[in-house]
């Protein structure tokens, strides 16, 4: 039995009211085929259209903590590097000076740290608020993850910066190989 049939046996409709309905309702689709015009359902588009928005939104959401996330896992990844690959026991009496973007800090090393600082070996990392002394090999690892976080000074930076045409003018005079700036 169809609830317009139940509420007619209850006494709740009316069977000529029932009647006018139904009428109205073939009425309505004779005239949609014959014309073959499309009933256009704005509740069903407004909730196709709240539906589409909240996918973008749930798309965008979830774009941006996956972005977040890596962000999080590439620092992860560098602060491993550098703990892991840190020389310890570089503590001497030579003063090396490098620079960390516009600031020219010190580390106190010792004569073969300073030796292979000089020619590329190792390289300076930052390290929380100080500084850690690590291979280049580890180095080059950073600098593929992220080219200006943490790697502070390079003997491969240092030629780039080295080979500017303003510098040119004093190419010709010899630099003594014991120079201490």
């Amino acid at each position: 039995m169809s609830l317009q049939e139940q509420l007619l046996k209850a006494g709740l409709g009316d069977k000529k009211k029932a009647q006018k309905i139904n009428k109205d309702k073939r009425k309505k689709n004779k005239i949609a085929r014959t014309q073959k015009k499309v009933v256009v359902d704005e509740a069903k588009l407004s909730v196709e259209k709240q539906l589409a928005e909240k996918k973008e939104r749930d798309r965008a959401l979830s774009l941006s903590a996956k972005e977040e996330a890596e962000k999080k896992a590439i620092v992860y990844q560098i602060k491993q590097l550098v703990t892991m690959n840190q020389i310890e026991d570089f503590q001497g009496e030579i003063t090396f000076n490098f620079t960390d973007g516009s600031k020219i800090k010190r580390l106190q090393v010792s004569e073969k740290i300073q030796s292979m600082l000089q020619r590329g070996k190792l390289a300076i990392a930052k390290e929380g608020d100080g500084y850690a002394i690590i291979p280049m090999q580890a180095a080059e690892k950073i600098l593929e993850r992220d080219e200006n976080n943490t790697v502070v000074y390079t003997e491969h930076s240092n030629k780039n910066e080295a080979a500017t045409e303003e510098d040119d003018w004093y190419a010709d005079f010899k630099v003594p190989d014991d120079l201490m700036w």
